[in-house]
């Protein structure tokens, strides 16, 4: 067992070998990271596990092609079908029938999908700066997807991510360089977001007619300062899907978990406990 907090318990799903973490008792809820360089599931949820897991079974997966599942090197990524197959197994193997899911970006916009094509797995949905609406790719975004490894660049890419900088520490960005400096991590990243980085964007976006027949309550949090995906994004989705409420931050970034982590927990504790 390795002594890194970023490495748990492994699940074997035959062509990949899925790194997560399972805390907690009782009714499951997934945690479902972003696609950033050196992203991991205990990166994105750190602050959100242990106090989620004290009322409810917390599974945080990394998602193949990033943090710490394995894949063969010649692994095909069919983008969000690819995720949305690695969660259906994830949850058959552990004899999930249905969880509630609280995504994190690119882990919204898969939630989103997952309600759409399997929604008798999904109950409930926390969506936190998430994708799922058009919006053309940043120059902030485009330098996430086209990150190449270095201390400066990751540097880089948290100050992007916070609007409170002092939350973009030289501990946590050296976390995350590390991972991405793992042998095989660089060329895996690079496959999974190909240039043009719009065709990645457009392929998260939800029809308006499935988020209108979404039967899901859903919680959609955003920050006002977000630099990666628009504010706008989550307004849009709000108006959009009948049982939704919106909670917006003043000075915080993409990373609502962290830079508003007990604000961020009592909402999200409160909204799954309603069900």
């Amino acid at each position: 067992m390795s002594d890194s907090p970023e490495i748990a318990n492994t699940l074997d799903l035959g062509d990949i070998q899925v790194n997560y973490h399972d805390q907690g008792e009782g009714q499951p809820v997934i945690l479902l990271h972003g696609s950033g360089a050196g992203v991991t599931a205990w990166a994105n949820w750190r602050n959100a596990i242990p106090m989620l897991s004290e009322f409810r079974r917390v599974l945080a997966p990394d998602l193949v092609g990033f943090g710490y599942t394995e894949s063969p090197a010649d692994y095909e990524f069919k983008h969000l079908d690819t995720w949305v197959d690695q969660i259906v197994r994830f949850m058959d193997a552990l004899d999930i029938e249905k969880a509630d899911f609280v995504g994190n970006s690119f882990g919204g916009s898969l939630s989103l999908r997952l309600a759409v094509e399997h929604p008798k797995r999904v109950g409930r949905m926390v969506l936190m700066g998430s994708g799922g609406q058009p919006f053309d790719v940043s120059p902030e975004l485009a330098k996430l997807w086209g990150y190449k490894p270095s201390m400066e660049a990751m540097k880089e890419i948290l100050g992007i991510m916070a609007f409170d900088q002092s939350i973009a520490t030289d501990e946590l960005a050296e976390m995350r360089y590390n991972a991405t400096t793992r042998p095989g991590f660089q060329e895996r990243f690079e496959r999974v977001f190909p240039q043009p980085y719009q065709r990645w964007a457009d392929a998260q976006v939800v029809s308006d007619q499935d988020l209108s027949a979404l039967e899901n309550e859903v919680l959609i949090i955003h920050g006002r300062d977000d630099r990666v995906v628009p504010v706008q994004i989550s307004e849009n989705l709000f108006r959009k899907i009948k049982n939704a409420q919106m909670h917006l931050f003043g000075n915080c970034g993409h990373w609502t978990q962290i830079e508003q982590t007990a604000r961020f927990n009592a909402l999200v504790l409160q909204f799954l406990q309603e069900s």
